[in-house]
């Protein structure tokens, strides 16, 4: 089989993990990487020692042996880098979310319309083997989704480069930037669109007493969202990241007139406190309405992707299918119009939080 070499934009920690997932796949390579920070282009490095470092973009694009690329910098540069990737257009694997700006959503409609290319949009939490199981049961056991409920209760948002992940212009927001996933999961379960988004959330216990360059971080740290979706199904996230003593970090369930289903996700093992023994393994729960009665399996995950990052192996699914793409043996499972509609939602999560309104999905130019 043909060796697929990679071009990667940006490594830092979410990079890193890409990294070390690509180095689990057989007949890959990563052949150049641009990342203008010196500590975690070391870093990216010694993960990947054949790789050819750059000092920009567009001398990445020159390099003729690349046969896709991976974005995986902060969130408000993904735009500006899809649109670069023009030059030579090859399939993109790029990280969540698409873009962080409302008024750059004309902007990705015209890359979505002209970039002649496969673009998959990294939204791993689709591939997380117990929610993998959830999402290809639900219709059966829900007979017809009309509720569905996530909760996240995680840790703070974690140091990242240039403390970008800290405030909003650049993260998009918090209902952005962490959760398009669960937007994204709600959409591709419901299988019907959103039409109005009521929500509540703040920054109370996070971040408050951080400065950079005299500034005070504005990240929200928890909150709910209620969204209404035009097939009457409802959804509704509950966000908490000061909740990291949690046994689980994401527990989603979906009822329907024949039953519900669950499904749990601890958090990374890396987190686990030692004294606590073996960390929780991933369940999934099946409770039909008729015979009643709660049927409860493990969903256990390959340790060796368990230690290769902290998505519960999703980034390693995600890329196997991605490859598929590239060989031109598979097709674009998350698109670009997946990862718009993903981020229209985090926005109308963060208007209604921030002007105390419902928010009509009708209110964006998409």
């Amino acid at each position: 089989m043909t060796t697929i070499h990679y071009g990667i934009i940006g490594c830092g920690m979410m990079g890193q993990e890409h990294l070390r997932n690509i180095a689990l796949l057989p007949n890959t390579k990563v052949a150049a990487i641009f990342e203008p920070d010196e500590q975690m282009a070391a870093h990216a490095a010694a993960l990947a020692p054949d790789a050819v470092f750059t000092s920009s973009i567009e001398s990445l694009l020159n390099i003729e042996q690349l046969d896709c690329y991976l974005i995986v910098s902060p969130n408000f540069r993904h735009m500006e880098q899809l649109e670069l990737l023009a030059a030579r257009p090859l399939p993109v694997l790029v990280e969540k979310p698409l873009y962080t700006n409302p008024e750059d959503t004309s902007r990705i409609q015209r890359f979505i319309d002209d970039y002649n290319a496969p673009v998959w949009v990294a939204m791993e939490y689709r591939y997380m083997p117990p929610i993998a199981v959830f999402l290809e049961e639900v219709q059966q056991v829900t007979g017809g989704i009309n509720m569905l409920s996530i909760r996240e209760h995680r840790f703070p948002f974690l140091e990242k480069v240039g403390d970008w992940n800290r405030f909003n212009h650049q993260t998009g927001g918090t209902f952005v930037e962490k959760c398009c996933h669960f937007f994204d999961l709600m959409r591709h379960a419901i299988k019907a669109e959103p039409i109005r988004v009521m929500a509540s959330g703040g920054q109370n216990v996070n971040h408050l007493s951080e400065s950079y360059a005299g500034q005070v971080p504005d990240i929200f740290d928890n909150g709910y969202v209620i969204v209404d979706f035009e097939n009457g199904a409802r959804a509704m996230l509950e966000l908490c990241m000061f909740a990291e003593g949690s046994r689980y970090q994401e527990e989603i369930s979906a009822v329907g007139k024949h039953g519900k289903i669950e499904a749990r996700v601890p958090g990374p093992g890396r987190f686990w406190p030692e004294n606590l023994g073996t960390p929780p393994v991933p369940q999934v729960i099946v409770s039909p309405r008729d015979p009643a009665g709660p049927q409860e399996r493990e969903v256990p995950v390959d340790p060796t992707l368990l230690d290769a990052g902290d998505h519960n192996g999703s980034t390693f699914y995600q890329h196997q299918k991605f490859l598929d793409v590239v060989r031109q043996q598979g097709k674009v499972e998350v698109t670009l119009d997946d990862g718009k509609k993903a981020v229209l939602m985090g926005m109308a999560a963060q208007r209604s939080m921030i002007e105390k309104r419902a928010i009509e999905m009708s209110e964006f130019d998409s």
